[in-house]
């Protein structure tokens, strides 16, 4: 099952390669200055982004981050509805360590051994709210928030920062998001 899973992923294109070398930090990996990672765990709410092929029809999209001092990385376990709100639930758990020790903002993502995948936090509110998170060529982002209330005037927000920042907020897919 899991040689199947890493021929999918070679073959669509969504796999650069398994350990990408060291790469220089230029316009398409710029991140922000400083990620407090304590402050940074917890669930976040995601809201609108463009997707791999794995989040496909998601909905009540929840991205939780922990912590695992033992293992010095962070468990990563992202949860939907498929299809629908109420539509069956999924979880895809993934494992990601901090790549750049001194900003913290870049890690590298595992969704299954041996694949990592670069991991970028390239906005942030200065209150821990909202984050976008988005990969070297810009192909794939993700806009968080810490609620999925008012979900319009955040993504706004972070679409604002990221056409600061030079970072490719176009053609956007918004999560819907409803919880009790």
């Amino acid at each position: 099952m899991k040689a199947l899973a890493i021929f999918i992923l070679i073959f669509s294109g969504v796999v650069v390669a398994i350990e990408e070398p060291d790469l220089k930090m230029g316009s398409q990996m710029k991140t922000v200055d400083k990620v407090d990672i304590n402050r940074f765990m917890g669930d976040w709410y995601v809201l609108a982004g463009r997707f791999t092929f794995l989040e496909k029809e998601v909905h009540n999209g929840l991205e939780q981050y922990t912590w695992s001092q033992d293992q010095e990385r962070i468990d990563v376990d992202f949860t939907y509805n498929k299809g629908s709100l109420n539509g069956p639930k999924k979880s895809i758990p993934q494992k990601a360590w901090i790549y750049d020790q001194n900003t913290k903002a870049h890690w590298k993502v595992s969704p299954l051994w041996p694949l990592k995948f670069d991991y970028l936090i390239v906005a942030l509110d200065k209150d821990y709210r909202w984050t976008a998170i988005g990969v070297p060529d810009q192909k794939y982002l993700w806009i968080m928030s810490r609620e999925w209330k008012n979900p319009d005037s955040i993504v706004a927000e972070a679409v604002k920062r990221l056409n600061e920042i030079g970072y490719d907020s176009k053609n956007l897919i918004l999560v819907p998001q409803q919880w009790p």
